[in-house]
């Protein structure tokens, strides 16, 4: 089989649902190989790019060599400045690809202005027409060459974001022209998405033979005609190009968990979507940490899951890990005993994502988030004594909050701001299948027939225009607030943002 996972995604760490895949399909017998065209389609586009004219453009052509060099080195991530100007002149190379083939092209997305992720009609377009995208001279090259060796029974395309929608779609219109016997299925959190969507119905049918939701390992091994063993298979990332992704080092990506332990909040995609909790035991877990670290040598592990568990935390500050590491937590009260936090230091923990939302307890309590916010404040306090960077996750535009709320939170950011890291800013959308929705007057959010969001009228006139304004012309503008955002990684945001962590407290 082979398995691909399509472009436009930050290309600093592989693709975690591919080699899960391949561990369990490799761990029954089953042949397959991996192909990150996503990595690949970026380094192509960037080698392929033609001398600018501009000043700006023509020193990021000239630079672009040594920037790919450096932020594959620990010494660029030394230095913010110098950071943020080569990730600026490697993405200006990336922009100007996409113009005259009228795409927005970056480090981090992918978007075609004639045609939608969110309506089938325009990817089934992109199917019939592959040869119109921008990774076209790359895929077809490539694909031709990994058919005609492999000779795959299957072809599996891992599908995430919308941002690889289009391109995974121009993918599959190819490979139908050339291999047109070859069965492609479909797979990953946005298949999932849609699959679960009450009102779906496959408009993919005769070009995509198979749409596998959730995990998908064993729907494949079934597929390749396997019997599924009752092992425990840890991801493999045999044939992918380890030393190639933009990081200082090798990011080893791995879920101990599927779906949220709490799964309880409001508007959450888990709960909406219905996902089940499945978790592997601390012992599993570090069993298989210790032997990729064998096998790939990484400087930084990333958690995958939602929320790391309170349990797999509690060994982990038992037992020092090999490597610096990150991830989802849920703000709890361990995390306010600041001697605890200092024990997830010593194990490697570098820095902790934590979704607070709100700075508005009425608000929190009204999406069931389970958060107190003395006791939040107190995890932001412990942490940074402990020496672990933060990455707070905020939230506007819920139902319950109004521009009243949202300066409480504002205000909740500036009195603890010497404790928070870094700060991401999101504008609520409500889903689709979110029985929330039934209590509020809704419209279509798109005229897309695969959106997974619907618009509602606010109850307290609190639209989205309202609070982009009150974003940018309030939130952002404070000083303590704009100190913080500047410090984000440019397009790599949060898996970039660890290895800024040390220096940054230092400060």
């Amino acid at each position: 089989m082979l398995l691909i996972y399509p472009p436009v995604a930050k290309a600093c760490e592989p693709p975690a649902g591919i080699a899960q895949l391949a561990g369990a399909l490799r761990g029954n017998g089953l042949p397959c190989t991996l192909l990150d065209a996503n990595l690949e389609g970026l380094l192509f586009l960037l080698a392929a790019a033609n001398k600018p004219y501009d000043t700006w453009s023509r020193r990021a052509y000239r630079s672009l060599t040594a920037n790919l060099a450096a932020l594959r080195s620990h010494a660029l991530y030394t230095n913010q400045d110098r950071y943020q100007r080569a990730v600026a002149d490697v993405n200006r190379m990336l922009e100007l690809a996409g113009p005259g083939k009228n795409i927005g092209l970056s480090l981090a997305n992918y978007q075609n202005k004639a045609l939608s992720p969110l309506q089938s009609k325009d990817l089934l377009r992109a199917a019939e027409q592959p040869e119109q995208n921008i990774f076209y001279d790359y895929f077809a090259k490539r694909l031709k060459q990994l058919l005609a060796s492999e000779q795959p029974a299957l072809l599996g395309l891992s599908l995430n974001y919308l941002s690889q929608a289009i391109p995974a779609f121009a993918m599959i219109g190819f490979v139908k022209k050339v291999a047109p016997d070859l069965s492609i299925v479909l797979g990953g959190g946005l298949v999932t998405s849609w699959l679960s969507n009450p009102g779906w119905e496959n408009p993919f049918a005769g070009l995509v033979d198979y749409l596998v939701p959730g995990p998908g390992a064993t729907s494949l091994i079934r597929l390749m005609g396997g019997r599924d063993s009752p092992a425990h298979h840890r991801p493999d990332f045999g044939g992918l190009e380890l030393k190639d992704y933009l990081a200082p080092g090798f990011i080893l990506p791995y879920s101990a968990s599927s779906g949220c332990y709490w799964n309880k909040c409001s508007f959450c995609p888990e709960k909406a979507e219905k996902n089940p909790y499945t978790v592997l035991s601390p012992e599993r877990v570090l069993a298989d940490i210790d032997h990729l670290v064998q096998q790939t040598k990484p400087v930084m592990l990333h958690f995958l899951d939602n929320a790391i568990s309170p349990a797999l935390l509690r060994t982990l500050a038992l037992r020092p890990l090999s490597m610096n590491w990150y991830g989802f937590a849920r703000l709890q009260p361990a995390l306010a005993d600041v001697d605890f936090c200092r024990a997830l230091h010593r194990s490697g923990c570098v820095m902790l994502k934590l979704g607070l939302e709100s700075g508005n307890q009425d608000v929190l309590d009204s999406m069931n988030k389970g958060i107190d916010l003395d006791m939040a404040a107190a995890v932001l306090t412990a942490l940074k004594k402990a020496g672990i960077g933060t990455y707070v996750y905020l939230l506007f535009g819920t139902p319950e909050e109004s521009i009243i709320e949202a300066r409480q939170t504002l205000d909740f950011v500036v009195r603890h701001a010497n404790a928070i890291t870094f700060l991401n800013l999101a504008i609520f959308n409500m889903p689709l299948s979110s029985p929330e929705a039934e209590t509020l007057e809704v419209s279509r959010f798109s005229e897309g027939d695969l959106s997974l969001y619907t618009d509602f009228v606010h109850p307290h006139g609190w639209d989205r225009q309202s609070i982009r304004r009150f974003l940018d012309r309030e939130f952002k503008r404070h000083p303590a607030v704009a100190a913080i955002l500047h410090r984000d990684p440019p397009h790599f945001t949060s898996n970039h943002a660890p290895f800024f962590c040390r220096q940054i407290l230092q400060m």
